[in-house]
C-alpha cells in the first residue's frame, strides 16, 4: 500500500480578493507518508488543507482522490455542536464504524433510562450483534482512551460548557478515532500540553494512515513527518526530509538560485556591453544573440519575501522586578497555588508548564494584576513596565482598521535603535503591506491576528514581558524572529508554552506545575528538565545492581598501563584519516546536487537516500577514529 499515490491535486490556484494564495500547484500524496506543511501567516496553508479535505473549491484546477478515500479532518477552529456531550460529539462521524457505534450508544442510552422496555432490549441486543460483526468494540475504547489521554474526562459533558482549547480536543479526538486513509490536521499541537503533545507524537507514528498537518512546533514536525511542503509566494515546493533536513536541502537551493543569478547577472553584464559597441542586428546571428539578451533580462528571480523585523525599543528596569511571598490561588474547591514564592530578576528568562489547567495562565493574571491572590503578596518593582501577550488577544477589534489598532498604541513608534518611526512603517516591517493597512482587523488570517496582537504588546516598550502560549497561530518564520529578538530583550521574560523548542530557545529557569497547586523551581531549559526527568524514572524502574565482590586488599594497587593499538588498528586509523574527508567531500557535494534539484522530485529522493547513507557513513568514521585516536593519544603512539 505505501507508495501508492491516493490523492494529487493538479493545477489548483486559488485566490482572495486580489491576492493569490496558490497558483498552478501540483503535487500528490501517498499511501502512509506524513507531509507537514510550513509558510508565513497568511500564505495559504489552511486553505490548502480545507482544498484536500474537500471543505473548500479550488478557482481553478482538479483533487482527485483515490476510490472510496476515507479522509479524516481537523480544522483550525473546529464548529461543533454546543448541545451534544462529549461522547455524542465523537461520535458524529460518517463511516459504517462510526454510524453503527452512534445508534448502539443512543440505544443504550435509551435502555437504561427504560430497562424493562422489551421493545428496546431487542433492538440493543441486535446492535450488539451487528457490533460484534463489525468488531467496533474496540474503536469504542479507543475512543475513551484517546479524550482520557487528551484531557478530557467528563463524556457527559456538554460541548457548550467547554473552553476553546478543550473544544479543539475533543474536535481532534473524533479526528484521530475516526476509520481513516488520510488525516489532515491544522494546527493540532494548540492548546494541548508537553505531555499530551509528546503522546500525540507517539500516536501519529503509530498510524498507518497518510498524515497532512500544518504546526509550528519545530520538534514535532522533526520526529513525525518524512516530507515537508513549503507555500512561498503562491507557489509550493517539496522537499523529501523531516524538519532540520528541510532547513539544510532549503539552504541549499537558495545558495544555488543565488550562484545561479551571479551567474546569470556575469553573462548579462558581457552582454549588454557587446550591445552597447553597436552591434547591428543585420544577421540571424546577432539577431539571437540580442534575443538572448532579452531572455536573460526577462528570467530574472521573483523578489525575495520580506523577513519580518522586530525592532522595538524596551525602558530601563531597576533590581527590583517582581517578588511572591506565600502567594496562594483558589477556584471554588480547587487549588492552583499553594505557598508560592518566586523572585523575578532584571533578566530572568523564566519558562513555565504543567498539564492544561494547573494554574499557569493564572499566575501570569496574577503577575498582570488583572486577579488578586487568595493569600499572600505581589511586590511589583516601580520602574517594571508590562505587557502580556495572552492566548486570547485581549483588545483586538474585529470591527477596528489594522492601522488605527495600532495608532491607537503609538503614531510614532521607538525602535530598538532608537529612531523613530511612523506606525504604518512599523506595520510595514511586521509584514502588513500597505493594502492591509486599512483592512478590519475581521478579515485577518488567524496567524495575522496574532502577529498584529505581538505588534500591539511590543510597542508598549516594556521591560517585564509577559507571553502565555506564543507559539499559538504564528509560523515558524515570525517565531525565529520573536526568539532572535527576545535573545537581545533587555528585561524580564516569563513565558507559559507546551511548545519544547521555544522553552530551550528562551527558558534559563523553568516552574513545572504539580496539577494540585504545587509548583516546583527546575534550572536550565526544557530539554534539560526532560533528560533529568528520564533519567529519575531509568534510575526508579531499572533493578538494583549486583553486590560487588571484596575489593583487592592491596594498598597499591599495580597501575593499569594503557594499552597500545594493534597494528591492525593503527592501519585502520591511517585508513580512517584518508577517509574522513572524502567522505566530507561527497557531502557536501550532494548537498549541493540537492539545491540545484530542487524542482526533480525523483532526483532529490535519490539525492536525499544518497546523502543518507553518506552522512551515516561519515558518522559511523567519525565514532570509530574518535575511539581509535584516544587510544593511540593515551599510549603515547
Amino acid at each position: 500500500m505505501v507508495g501508492m499515490n491516493i490523492l494529487s491535486l493538479e493545477s489548483i490556484s486559488k485566490q482572495f480578493a486580489d491576492h493569490p494564495l496558490l497558483e498552478q500547484v501540483t503535487f500528490g500524496l501517498e499511501a502512509g507518508e506524513r507531509v507537514g506543511v510550513v509558510g508565513v501567516n497568511g500564505s495559504g496553508k489552511t486553505t490548502l488543507l480545507r482544498i484536500v479535505a474537500g471543505a473548500e473549491t479550488p478557482d481553478s484546477g482538479r483533487v482527485s482522490a483515490a476510490r472510496n478515500l476515507r479522509i479524516a479532518y481537523l480544522p483550525q477552529n473546529p464548529q461543533l455542536n454546543p448541545q451534544l456531550t462529549v461522547l455524542e460529539q465523537i461520535f458524529q462521524g460518517d463511516t459504517p464504524e462510526i454510524r453503527l457505534l452512534r445508534v448502539y450508544e443512543q440505544a443504550a442510552a435509551a435502555l437504561a433510562a427504560a430497562p424493562h422496555d422489551p421493545e428496546l432490549q431487542a433492538t440493543t441486543a441486535e446492535l450488539v450483534s451487528q457490533m460484534d460483526a463489525a468488531d467496533a468494540w474496540g474503536l469504542e475504547q479507543d475512543a475513551r482512551t484517546t479524550l482520557s489521554k487528551l484531557g478530557i474526562g467528563d463524556l457527559n459533558a456538554h460541548i457548550g460548557t467547554l473552553s476553546g482549547g478543550q473544544r479543539k480536543r475533543v474536535a481532534m479526538a473524533s479526528a484521530l478515532i475516526s476509520p481513516a486513509d488520510l488525516l489532515i490536521l491544522d494546527e493540532p499541537t494548540n492548546h494541548i500540553d508537553i505531555d499530551t503533545v509528546a503522546w500525540l507524537e507517539s500516536f501519529l507514528s503509530r498510524s498507518s494512515a497518510a498524515l497532512l498537518l500544518v504546526t509550528h512546533d519545530r520538534y514535532f514536525l522533526d520526529r513525525v513527518v518524512t516530507r515537508m511542503l513549503e507555500i512561498d509566494r503562491a507557489q509550493v515546493y517539496s522537499y523529501p526530509a523531516n524538519y532540520s533536513r528541510f532547513l539544510e536541502m532549503k539552504a541549499a537551493r537558495a545558495e544555488q538560485q543565488a550562484a545561479d543569478e551571479a551567474r546569470r547577472q556575469t553573462i548579462l553584464r558581457k552582454e549588454l556591453a557587446w550591445l552597447r559597441r553597436g552591434a547591428q542586428a543585420r544577421t540571424t546571428k546577432q539577431q539571437a544573440r540580442i534575443d538572448r539578451i532579452a531572455t536573460l533580462q526577462a528570467d530574472a528571480p521573483a523578489a525575495q519575501a520580506s523577513n519580518l523585523d522586530i525592532s522595538v525599543g524596551a525602558r530601563r528596569i531597576g533590581k527590583r522586578v517582581i517578588e511572591l511571598q506565600h502567594v496562594g490561588k483558589h477556584f471554588g474547591s480547587r487549588t492552583l497555588l499553594q505557598n508560592l514564592d518566586i523572585s523575578i530578576s532584571p533578566r530572568d528568562r523564566l519558562g513555565i508548564i504543567g498539564p492544561n489547567g494547573s494554574g499557569k495562565t493564572t499566575l501570569l493574571n496574577l503577575l498582570a494584576g488583572r486577579l488578586a491572590p487568595d493569600s499572600g503578596t505581589i511586590v511589583v518593582g516601580e520602574t517594571v513596565h508590562m505587557a502580556y501577550y495572552d492566548q486570547e488577544s485581549a483588545g483586538l477589534d474585529d470591527t477596528q482598521r489594522v492601522i488605527d489598532y495600532v495608532k491607537e498604541a503609538a503614531e510614532l513608534v521607538r525602535t530598538g535603535e532608537g529612531a523613530l518611526i511612523t506606525a504604518a512603517q512599523m506595520l510595514d516591517r511586521f509584514l502588513f503591506p500597505p493594502a492591509t493597512h486599512y483592512t478590519p482587523i475581521a478579515r485577518l488570517s488567524g496567524g495575522e491576528r496574532r502577529r498584529l496582537y505581538l505588534l500591539r504588546t511590543l510597542l508598549a516598550a516594556p521591560n517585564v514581558l509577559l507571553l502565555d502560549e506564543p507559539t499559538n497561530d504564528l509560523d515558524i518564520q515570525t517565531l525565529a524572529v520573536l526568539e532572535d529578538y527576545l535573545d537581545e530583550f533587555p528585561g524580564a521574560l516569563i513565558t507559559v508554552s507546551h511548545d519544547r523548542y521555544f522553552l530551550d530557545r528562551t527558558a534559563e529557569r523553568l516552574l513545572v506545575f504539580d496539577g494540585a497547586g504545587g509548583v516546583a523551581e527546575q534550572p536550565g531549559n526544557y530539554s534539560a528538565y526532560a533528560e533529568r526527568q528520564q533519567l529519575e524514572s531509568a534510575k526508579a524502574t531499572s533493578p538494583k545492581p549486583p553486590v560487588p565482590k571484596a575489593a583487592s586488599t592491596s594498598a597499591n594497587p599495580p597501575p593499569v598501563r594503557p594499552r597500545k593499538l594493534s597494528f591492525k588498528e593503527a592501519r585502520e586509523l591511517h585508513e580512517l584519516e584518508e577517509t574522513i574527508p572524502q567522505l566530507e567531500a561527497e557531502q557536501a557535494r550532494l548537498q549541493h546536487a540537492i539545491g540545484a534539484a530542487a524542482s526533480d522530485y525523483q532526483l532529490l529522493q535519490q539525492l536525499t537516500a544518497a546523502l543518507d547513507q553518506t552522512s551515516r557513513a561519515l558518522e559511523t568514521a567519525f565514532e570509530r577514529w574518535s575511539v581509535l585516536a584516544e587510544i593511540a593519544e593515551s599510549s603515547g603512539t
